[in-house]
């Protein structure tokens, strides 16, 4: 008996700390929005990816064509004249392909250019919440923009506009987006 009174009493004097910590939540995709450096990135990936997809399809449309023109003049075509197109038509597919994968794969081009558009904005707010973090004492900062589901966030710990204040960022009107 006096065992198990004396562990819930340990249990109880361990488990007081846990009560005392704060925490908050920021939602990294708003924050994100409402930076310009950030709006101007994804601005400048998106011109990229259009433009190299035009590349990938021009070259498929290419690709089309050769094999149309391969099917209406097979007919008249020698043996070796045919082998020869059908391994050009085959081997441009997979040029294409392999730019295909090159621009947009999972270590492409359009990743490089992220990583090097996108990532040094998202480590500017990630040490603004950082240090805001530890000055105001939060043992723990959620982002509830992710997969994480939070099911009911209390306003009052909400950080987003410290965070934008301490990146010198403000917020963008909702009647902007709008317009």
């Amino acid at each position: 008996m006096k065992k198990n009174i004396l562990l819930v009493v340990v249990i109880a004097f361990l488990s007081l700390p846990m009560f005392g910590q704060k925490y908050a939540y920021i939602d990294s995709e708003y924050i994100l929005s409402n930076m310009p450096d950030y709006t101007e990135a994804q601005a400048e990936l998106d011109r990229v990816a259009v433009e190299w997809q035009k590349e990938i399809e021009q070259q498929f449309a290419k690709i089309d064509s050769m094999y149309k023109k391969y099917q209406t003049e097979a007919i008249t075509l020698p043996e070796n004249m045919k082998q020869k197109r059908e391994e050009a038509i085959i081997k441009a597919e997979q040029d294409a392909k392999d730019l295909q994968k090159k621009r947009f794969g999972k270590d492409g081009d359009l990743t490089k250019k992220r990583e090097e558009l996108v990532t040094p904005i998202q480590d500017r707010v990630f040490t603004a919440i950082d240090e805001y973090a530890k000055e105001k004492g939060y043992a723990f900062v959620f982002d509830v923009a992710g997969a994480m589901t939070i099911i009911y966030a209390d306003p009052k710990w909400d950080i987003n506009d410290q965070i934008m204040q301490k990146l010198g960022v403000t917020a963008k009107d909702e009647n902007e987006d709008e317009e």
